[in-house]
């Protein structure tokens, strides 16, 4: 059973209270879309400030829609094209202040005004993307990042 936990004002102590939520959620499933599903979920519930919140998963090399929070998105995304193609073939986080001044931008929901997207890489693969957009500018920081890299890594271990 999962209880909603209390968040304080520290921020990082918030992020390590996720991290190991995240564990306890996921430790012992071996199903890549209950654990994709579980971490959305729960980066929903953490996160303030977002509209969207999800995963886009490799398949025959384009980015294909996974689980997800959030209004309908786009289903396929190539690589290289949008936020989320470009950390696909960089293969590295995008932080974008404001969506609308980043070259190619897809937009899949109008709100949307800055998104973060960190690349899912396992065994040197990329195998997907957590993408998270906010209706705010400058949402995101290098302590978001930070965490939300680090959160990605304990979720790719179980996938």
């Amino acid at each position: 059973m999962f209880n909603v936990e209390k968040y304080t004002d520290d921020r990082q102590k918030n992020y390590e209270l996720l991290k190991k939520q995240l564990h306890a959620l996921i430790h012992d499933e071996k199903n890549q879309i209950a654990n994709l599903s579980n971490a959305a979920a729960l980066l929903n519930q953490f996160l303030d400030r977002i509209n969207w919140v999800g995963f886009y998963l490799m398949e025959d090399g384009e980015l294909v829609l996974g689980p997800f929070q959030g209004l309908p998105a786009c289903v396929r995304i190539p690589v290289g094209k949008g936020v989320c193609g470009t950390a696909v073939s960089k293969l590295e986080t995008q932080r974008v202040a404001d969506v609308h001044q980043f070259p190619g931008h897809i937009a899949c929901d109008a709100a949307s005004q800055s998104e973060i997207v960190i690349p899912l890489v396992k065994g040197g693969e990329i195998i997907g993307v957590l993408d998270i957009d906010s209706p705010e500018k400058n949402r995101f920081d290098e302590l978001d990042q930070a965490m939300l890299e680090e959160f990605t890594a304990i979720l790719v271990e179980h996938l």
